[in-house]
Formats: C-alpha cells, sequence, structure tokens
C-alpha cells in the first residue's frame, strides 16, 4: 500500500511521483512502510519506491533515467543532488564569444 498522493508510473519503476504537494515533516505511507518527509515534495517530484544503492538505475515510465549517485533511502526525494542522468548529450552550450577568445 502507498500513499494515493503518491503515483507508480509503471510497475518497473523504482521512484514515485507526488500527485500534489506534501509538507515537510509529513508521515507517508510508503510501499507499507511510514517515512516522514525531511523536505516538502512538490507537484511532480520524485521519491524512491524502495532504497537505491551507488550506481543503480532509477526507473521512471519503466526506463532508465539516471543513476544514483550516493544511497537513497525509500522515501528520499530523487532528484539532481543524488542521480546522475544518463542520457546522451544531444548538444553541448557553449561559452559566448567574447572578443578576448576569438
Amino acid at each position: 500500500m502507498t500513499d494515493p498522493r503518491l503515483l507508480l508510473l509503471s510497475p518497473q519503476d523504482n521512484i514515485l511521483v507526488a500527485r500534489e504537494p506534501i509538507p515537510a515533516g509529513e508521515t507517508i505511507l510508503v510501499e507499507d512502510s511510514h517515512v516522514t518527509l525531511a523536505a516538502r515534495l512538490d507537484r511532480g517530484h520524485k521519491i524512491a519506491r524502495d532504497a537505491i544503492g551507488i550506481g543503480e538505475k532509477i526507473f521512471k515510465y519503466g526506463a532508465p533515467i539516471g543513476s544514483a549517485t550516493q544511497p537513497i533511502a525509500a522515501g528520499e526525494s530523487v532528484h539532481i543532488h543524488n542521480i546522475k542522468s544518463d542520457y546522451t548529450a544531444t548538444h553541448v552550450i557553449a561559452k559566448p564569444a567574447t572578443e578576448a577568445n576569438l
């Protein structure tokens, strides 16, 4: 059982997505475990469905979206502070040209 404010997009996912904002300090049910949120969870933000180890893939919509850069506990926020993207870069953002580097 999981809090109805959280959405599982695919059975293969190891994250849940917030359907609505959930305040910090609130205790929620994640896969039959009670978890107290350390920080506010905004709508559309992700939390770990269960524990995720360093280097493990993060799955959303059943597809890998990144890898954990640190251990992530069940119910912990999953975002750029603890994952790296696995997407292949399709472009490079260059520094603007200046007279000094022309």
